[in-house]
């Protein structure tokens, strides 16, 4: 029996390549940078699996050039750049990799909260330019408490939840908006369920953990960022497109609330010359949150064993669309 063909869009961290290796045949497009759409079309033609990542967009017109896909696994726990449904229809099981970067992520959303709150960027960029001048004094680059504070968490999944374990340990009152109440997490972390509008209104720090979906698609818009406090920030590391940024530079130009801290962007990347990067009230990241040598690792090896377990007939150990099964069975995609 042949080996399966798979295509890898990106160079990939340990164990990635050591694992597939020894049962497939390889592409790799072994660059930082993405490739465009046309070279995935092309050179997915004759694969059997594709190993993508989020910035690769896999819809209809990929698919339906791999008449031999049967399985596609992303390095990432969205997967919003699928067509999940089409893929689903064609047969084709779609593994992730949840979970594995929950701890990563949180401990960035913290890391950005502490940042935008004390000023931190703003006074590293300062001392670099020479603007230390005075060794101290009463008045000098004060920041916002933390401790104690409010913090409002729109999405209490896993990563969201991770977030209000950090958030305790600062004394903070947790509130969160969430489709389901989370009556586990309330008992463990004395989180409040309450409305979307009641949180924007109460919290001093509002952090997005939701995924992209129609509904969250610019959840934070005109209306709800003018909801929140004057001395509130909104803090980011879902998804770009879950905040209106149109809306979100009047927010911080005109004050309606007091600044803000994003590792994710409508479109990505952002150059030198966006408007976020002329104001001194946000903290920007380059949609970095998962970027940990062990996490980025452990994505890797979950990647290609979702890929991998799919060609040997056996369910990947996460999968997207649990529907596949009725379509194509396991059994009529192993080929290893």
């Amino acid at each position: 029996m042949s080996k399966p063909k798979i295509l890898i869009t990106r160079r990939l961290p340990p164990p990635a390549l050591d694992i597939l290796s020894g049962f497939c045949d390889i592409e790799l497009w072994d660059s930082d940078e993405p490739p465009t759409k046309e070279y995935i079309i092309e050179h997915v033609k004759d694969k059997d699996g594709l190993l993508c990542l989020l910035t690769d967009k896999i819809d209809k017109e990929v698919i339906d050039a791999a008449p031999n896909l049967k399985v596609i696994s992303t390095y990432s726990v969205g997967f919003d750049h699928i067509d999940v449904e089409y893929a689903t229809k064609k047969g084709i099981y779609i593994g992730h990799t949840p979970g594995v970067l929950t701890d990563a992520v949180a401990d960035m959303a913290f890391a950005l909260l502490l940042a935008i709150a004390r000023r931190i960027v703003e006074s590293d960029n300062m001392i670099r330019e020479g603007g230390w001048k005075i060794a101290w004094a009463p008045t000098f680059m004060l920041g916002d408490a933390v401790y104690g504070r409010t913090l409002g968490i729109i999405g209490l999944g896993k990563i969201g939840t991770a977030i209000a374990r950090r958030a305790k340990g600062f004394n903070m009152r947790i509130l969160y908006y969430d489709k389901y109440r989370k009556e586990k997490e309330e008992k463990e972390l004395g989180a409040e369920f309450t409305s979307l509008e009641e949180l924007l209104k109460e919290s001093d720090f509002v952090v997005l953990s939701v995924t992209l979906t129609p509904e969250t698609h610019h959840l934070m818009n005109e209306e709800r960022l003018k909801l929140m406090k004057k001395t509130a920030y909104l803090i980011n590391i879902s998804r770009g497109k879950v905040v209106d940024e149109k809306a979100l530079l009047k927010a911080l130009t005109e004050g309606w609330i007091k600044g803000a801290a994003l590792d994710v962007f409508e479109e990505e990347p952002i150059g030198k010359d966006h408007p976020f990067t002329k104001l001194k009230n946000i903290v920007l990241t380059p949609h970095a949150a998962s970027a940990t040598i062990e996490t980025r690792s452990k994505m890797a090896e979950i990647a290609a064993k979702n890929l991998l377990n799919v060609l040997k007939g056996e369910p990947p150990i996460f999968l997207v669309n649990p529907d596949v099964k009725n379509i194509r069975p396991l059994s009529q995609v192993k080929m290893i």
